[in-house]
């Protein structure tokens, strides 16, 4: 027979509290934040690496890899650059 589960959860767990749930402070020198050129720098490179990778997967498939891994790299730069200034307009 199936009975549910029935879990209680401690009293601090059962409540999230409201400043989890607020946007994030700038600092109080109004500087932004030091890794943004780091996550910005990996955001370029991941999506460089992701495109390449799946356009040197689709002309393994096809046959053509070379000039796919080539078309990925430049769609992979075009869509990172996309990304960084989509995400860091104000860097």
């Amino acid at each position: 027979m199936y009975r549910p589960c029935r879990v209680t959860l401690p009293p601090c767990l059962r409540t999230i509290p409201a400043t989890t749930l607020e946007t994030p402070t700038p600092p109080p020198n109004g500087r932004p934040p030091v890794g943004r050129g780091m996550a910005a720098g990996m955001m370029l490179v991941a999506a460089l690496v992701v495109c390449t990778a799946a356009g040197a997967g689709l002309g393994a498939l096809v046959g053509a890899v070379a000039p796919l891994t080539i078309l990925g790299v430049f769609a992979g730069f075009a869509a990172g650059l996309w990304a960084v200034i989509s995400r860091f307009r104000d860097l």
